[in-house]
């Protein structure tokens, strides 16, 4: 049987991040032609993709720019069929410190994206949200339903993505499909979430320092992601719907630490870093996720059972413990 993604032409923006470069890994090995817009810096740093194999590398035509230059834009959306959008700025902390540089990110670097998609007459925009736009869970499990609720500028800024990618379906029939992630996992992700930095602590420490221990997260293994985006973009018939990709269990971020803890072997004490935690009107401290739209419309669910997901995570940390600034409060 052929791959649906056999030489489609696929430009996925913000490929040179966590899920972006398990994304365009994917997408080569199922024989798609594939063009990745990376920030650029003068390193010529292609991010996450410095990682990839060899001879998955040299298939990918990687374009070092800024989201924020339509220009850019338009030029890296040249011959492309299937868009997938993930570039953005991620970190909440540094949300808090910098809203203007995350804004003009999020929200600009969107709508380049979706003027560009509109004007190249793309198939199929692939938007990616996240589960940071619900805020603490006023019921759960979170449906797409739920209110949005923007608790940092980083989950406001995605809030205006989101609904920006709303109007271009419903005022312009652009092909638009938007996903929400909840709190994916894996190799490659940086100690600015909460798995990566309890693991890098448990492995060179006595000690972790973080922050809320008692909120609770929907943790989602990025293979299982990755398959969510590739469903949104394979599925007719489902422009302009937005679609939870979470496994529907959480736990806190205690018990979360108490199970590294023993997949490790270790002995560390937990300590509250105050410097870790949200304003208090800030804080998302519940996140539970309602995936039976993506099970029912997708056939999706998640393949990744938590447990074997932060095993995979540790031996991969274990093995890449340079790349991390142990024990660093990195916003």
């Amino acid at each position: 049987m052929t791959s649906f993604w056999k030489n489609r032409r696929v430009l996925v923006t913000g490929g040179g991040g966590f899920i972006g470069s398990h994304l365009v890994e994917r997408l080569v090995a199922d024989g798609a032609v594939v063009r990745s817009f990376v920030r650029y810096t003068s390193r010529n740093d292609p991010g996450l993709l410095k990682l990839a194999p060899p001879e998955v590398r040299s298939q990918i035509d990687i374009i070092g720019g800024d989201i924020r230059d339509g220009h850019a834009i338009q030029k890296a959306m040249e011959g492309v069929s299937v868009v997938f959008h993930l570039g953005a700025l991620i970190s909440i902390p540094y949300s808090y410190r910098h809203p203007r540089e995350v804004v003009e990110t999020n929200v600009m670097g969107t709508l380049n994206v979706l003027l560009a998609g509109q004007e190249r007459r793309v198939e199929r925009i692939v938007h990616t949200s996240t589960s940071e736009v619900y805020g603490t869970a006023l019921r759960v499990p979170i449906d797409e339903e739920h209110p949005l609720q923007g608790q940092s500028p980083y989950s406001a800024s995605k809030i205006g993505a989101d609904k920006l990618a709303e109007s271009f379906y419903r005022a312009y029939n652009l092909p638009v499909v938007t996903v929400r992630p909840f709190n994916t996992f894996g190799p490659r992700q940086s100690a600015r979430a909460v798995i990566p930095t309890i693991i890098t602590q448990a492995l060179a420490q006595k000690t972790i320092r973080l922050g809320n221990l008692d909120a609770t997260r929907d943790f989602t293994y990025v293979d299982d992601t990755v398959n969510g985006f590739l469903k949104a973009a394979e599925v007719p018939g489902v422009e302009g719907r937005t679609f939870n990709l979470g496994t529907g269990e959480e736990i806190t971020i205690r018990a979360l630490a108490d199970l590294i803890l023993k997949k490790i072997g270790g002995a560390a004490k937990l300590e509250i870093d105050e410097q870790r935690l949200r304003p208090d009107k800030s804080e998302v401290q519940r996140l539970l996720s309602n995936n039976s739209i993506a099970r029912q419309v997708f056939g999706w669910s998640p393949q990744v059972s938590f447990e074997e997901g932060i095993e995979r995570t540790i031996a991969w940390i274990r093995e890449h413990l340079d790349m991390f600034h142990v024990g660093v409060y990195e916003v």
